[in-house]
C-alpha cells in the first residue's frame, strides 16, 4: 500500500518484513531492543521482566479479537491512563484507527500461512505536522507470563500492547509514558486540534447558561467525530485516589458518548419531548465506576423507556463504562480535552475551514532585530523580538481557530528533562497595509491573548472583525529556545504568512526610484458631526488615507454621523515633504459623496499626541471648512524599524 508517512529512524516496514520472511527469521528491532533501557530510566517494573512474543503468551494470538472496541483496553503498571484513554477513544473511530494501524488486515496473524509471519508490526502517528511510520518487533515485556503494560481483556488480542510499544519507542522508553495528556495522544492519532477546557475554573457547574453552551459544543464535537476526554485534578499524593462516589482523581477518562436522552415511556415521551443531557465515560482500568445518579443500576433509568435504553446500550456490569448527568460531570470533573477533527475538505456538508500551517523556532541572536526568543508581553523590551505571523479577516466578522504546538518533550525524560515550556500567543490588530515586522506597539491593539501554560498545545477560538492581524507566538520567559508549529483556521483563505523582513529592501533600482527616508503610522480613530447625506438623516461613511500613490481604506460604517473607524496605515515615504491626505466619503449606490478631508504634513517634529481636526474642502477651496471633525494620531520616524 502506498503511504505518505515518513519512516521513523529510516526503518521501512515492507523491506524489513520481506527480509525476515526470506531469511526465515523473526524481526528484532535494533532501534528499540528488548533490554531494560527500553523499559525504564529510573523506576524498574515490579518483578523480573521477560520479553515474550505473542505466540509465547497465548496459543492463538490475534491483532483483533471480534473487531476493535473501546472495551478492549486495560491499563498496566505504568501510569499512562491518559494514553489508554486515548486508545479507547481511537477504537470507536474506524476512520482514525485504520490510519494509525495501517494494512491492519495484512498485519493480522494468518493461521493458514504461518510462514508469512515475521514478528514485525508498524503504526502511524501524526507527529508535529506529519505522519510518521513506526516499526516495532513483537517482543513484549511480561512478568510471570502476563503483559505488564497496556493489554486487552482477551489475553490473545495484541493491538493495544503493540500500539503502546510503538508509542513508547517514539518516547524513548515505556517509563517516559508515565504521566501525560490524553489530548496530546489523540492529536498524535489523528492530527486533530486539541482544546483544553478548565471545567472547574470556568465555573460551568454554577452557571446554567455556560453549562448549556458547553454541552451543545461537546455534542457537536462528538457528533462530528471529535474526541473528548476528561479528568479530575489531584494533588501529588492523590494521584489515582478513589473518591467515595466511585470517580478516581488524577486519572484520565475517555468520553464515549454525549447525548440528549428522552425521558418518559411510550408515545407520551415523544409528545412531551423532555430530554436530559447525559455523558458516558470509560475508566481505562476497565472497572471502578461512578456510583451516583445515572450510574449503571441507579433508579434514574426507570424514567427512561425501554426503546431509549436499548438505543443507549445500557449494561449493568463493572466494565468501567458509565453514564452521568452533564450537571454532575461539570460538578466533579475539573478538566477536559476536546479534540476537533477540523474539516478542510472542499466537498462537505459540514462547515469547512481553510488551514494555514507554519513551523518555526524560538532562536537566540545578539542582534535584537534577529533575535526570536523575546518572551511574553510582560517583557516589553524584547516581546516583539519573537516570530510574527500576519493574516487577514476579510469578512465583517469571522471565527478564527489558532493552535500553537511545541515539540513533544517526552523523549528527553530519560535525560532528566522533558518538561513542556510554558507557551502562548497574542493577536494584534495592525495597519491594513502592514508588510513588515512589528517593532513597536503604537495604536495597534492586542485583541486576544491565549492562556500561557506548560502544555504541548495552546488553543484559542475567537471571533475577529474585518482587518489585518499579527499573531506573536512566545515562550513565557525570554531566551527559551525551542521549535513550534502554528495552525490558523479561518472560513476563507487568510493569506497567513510569516513576517520576516524588518523594512523595505534596498534594491538595485533604489538609487533611481529612491529609498524611503521616513516611516509614518497614521491611525484614524473616528469622526463626529458629519453632514447628513441621506433623506433619513444619516450617512454611510468610510475613510481613505492617501500617501505617495498608496492608500488605505476603512470598511463602511452604516447609518451614522459619528463613525468609529479604528483604521490605520503605515507608509514608508520617499518624499517626506509631500503631505498625507485623509478623506471622508459617504458610500452611495449611485455615486459616493465627498464629506471632507484633512491634510497632514507628517514630519518627524510633528506632535505624536491624538488630535481632533476640522474637515475641509478640496482643491482651491481647501481653506473652507466642512461640517464635522476627525480624530487621529500620526507618528513619523526617520528610523525605519521604529514601528
Amino acid at each position: 500500500m502506498f503511504s505518505s508517512a515518513v519512516p521513523y529512524k529510516n526503518q521501512h516496514y515492507a523491506e524489513l518484513k520481506k527480509d525476515c520472511i526470506n531469511d526465515k527469521t523473526l524481526f528484532e528491532d535494533p532501534e528499540f531492543p528488548a533490554i531494560n533501557t527500553s523499559l525504564y530510566f529510573r523506576k524498574p517494573p515490579p518483578g523480573l521482566v521477560e520479553w515474550k512474543r505473542p505466540g509465547e503468551i497465548s496459543q492463538a494470538p490475534h491483532l483483533f479479537v471480534e473487531g476493535i472496541s473501546s472495551h478492549d483496553l486495560n491499563q498496566g503498571v505504568v501510569g499512562n491512563c491518559w494514553f489508554v484513554a486515548a486508545c479507547s477513544c481511537l477504537a470507536s473511530k474506524p476512520n482514525l484507527w485504520k490510519k494509525v494501524i495501517p494494512d491492519w488486515k495484512e498485519q493480522e496473524w494468518d493461521d493458514k500461512h504461518p510462514e508469512s509471519y515475521a514478528g514485525i508490526f508498524h503504526f502511524q502517528f501524526w507527529i508535529f505536522g506529519e505522519w510518521v511510520d513506526v516499526v516495532v518487533d513483537d517482543r513484549l515485556p511480561t512478568i510471570n507470563g502476563e503483559l505488564i503494560y497496556c493489554h486487552s481483556k482477551d489475553n490473545n488480542e495484541f493491538w493495544s500492547a503493540l500500539l503502546e510499544k510503538a508509542y513508547a519507542k517514539l518516547s524513548g522508553c515505556y517509563e517516559s509514558l508515565e504521566g501525560g495528556n490524553t489530548g496530546d495522544a489523540v492529536v498524535d492519532f489523528s492530527g486533530a486540534v486539541a482544546e483544553a477546557i478548565k471545567v472547574e475554573e470556568g465555573g460551568y457547574f454554577n452557571d446554567q447558561e455556560k453549562q448549556d453552551k458547553l454541552f451543545e459544543d461537546l455534542l457537536k464535537v462528538y457528533d462530528r467525530g471529535g474526541i473528548i476526554s476528561c479528568s479530575i485534578q489531584a494533588q501529588p499524593h492523590e494521584i489515582e485516589a478513589r473518591m467515595a462516589n466511585g470517580l478516581v482523581k488524577g486519572h484520565a477518562y475517555s468520553v464515549t458518548a454525549v447525548k440528549k436522552v428522552r425521558l418518559g415511556h411510550g408515545l407520551l415521551a415523544y409528545f412531551r419531548n423532555e430530554t436530559i443531557p447525559l455523558i458516558r465515560m470509560r475508566n481505562p482500568w476497565g472497572k471502578t465506576e461512578w456510583k451516583g445518579a445515572w450510574s449503571d443500576s441507579s433508579e434514574e433509568w426507570s424514567k427512561v423507556g425501554d426503546t431509549e435504553r436499548g438505543n443507549l446500550g445500557i449494561t449493568v456490569e463493572d466494565d468501567g463504562e458509565f453514564w452521568m448527568s452533564f450537571t454532575d460531570w461539570c460538578k466533579f470533573f475539573t478538566d477536559a480535552d476536546v479534540c476537533r477533527l477540523i474539516n478542510t475538505s472542499v466537498i462537505s456538508i459540514h462547515k469547512t475551514w481553510h488551514e494555514a500551517v507554519h513551523f518555526g523556532s524560538w532562536t537566540k541572536n545578539a542582534e535584537p532585530l534577529l533575535n526570536r526568543c523575546g518572551g511574553c508581553a510582560n517583557h516589553k523590551q524584547t516581546f516583539l523580538q519573537n516570530p510574527q505571523y500576519l493574516f487577514d479577516v476579510t469578512k465583517e466578522a469571522d471565527e478564527v481557530l489558532i493552535s500553537l504546538q511545541q515539540k513533544d518533550m517526552k523523549i528527553h525524560r530519560k535525560f532528566g528533562q522533558g518538561e513542556n515550556f510554558t507557551i502562548g500567543f497574542g493577536v494584534f490588530k495592525v495597519e491594513l497595509n502592514r508588510k513588515y515586522r512589528l517593532h513597536d506597539i503604537l495604536t495597534q491593539q492586542c485583541v486576544q491573548t491565549s492562556t500561557y501554560i506548560n502544555a504541548r498545545t495552546v488553543f484559542m477560538r475567537c471571533v475577529l472583525t474585518q482587518g489585518r492581524y499579527v499573531i506573536i507566538p512566545t515562550t513565557f520567559k525570554p531566551l527559551t529556545l525551542g521549535d513550534y508549529m502554528i495552525r490558523v483556521f479561518t472560513d476563507v483563505d487568510s493569506g497567513c504568512r510569516e513576517l520576516s523582513v524588518d523594512k523595505p529592501r534596498i534594491r538595485c533600482w533604489s538609487s533611481f526610484l529612491g529609498y524611503p527616508q521616513v516611516v509614518t503610522h497614521v491611525y484614524i480613530h473616528g469622526a463626529e458631526g458629519l453632514q447628513n447625506q441621506d433623506s433619513s438623516g444619516g450617512a454611510d461613511p468610510y475613510v481613505i488615507i492617501y500617501c505617495e500613490g498608496h492608500s488605505v481604506k476603512s470598511s463602511i460604517k452604516k447609518d451614522t454621523l459619528q463613525p468609529e473607524f479604528a483604521t490605520s496605515g503605515i507608509f514608508y515615504r520617499k518624499k517626506p515633504r509631500k503631505p498625507i491626505t485623509v478623506e471622508v466619503w459617504n458610500s452611495n449606490a449611485v455615486k459616493d459623496e465627498f464629506m471632507g478631508q484633512v491634510v497632514l504634513s507628517g514630519t518627524v517634529k510633528d506632535s505624536t499626541d491624538p488630535q481632533r481636526l476640522q474637515l475641509r474642502k478640496r482643491g482651491q477651496q481647501m481653506a473652507d471648512e466642512m461640517p464635522g471633525n476627525i480624530s487621529l494620531r500620526i507618528i513619523t520616524s526617520s528610523q525605519l524599524t521604529a514601528m
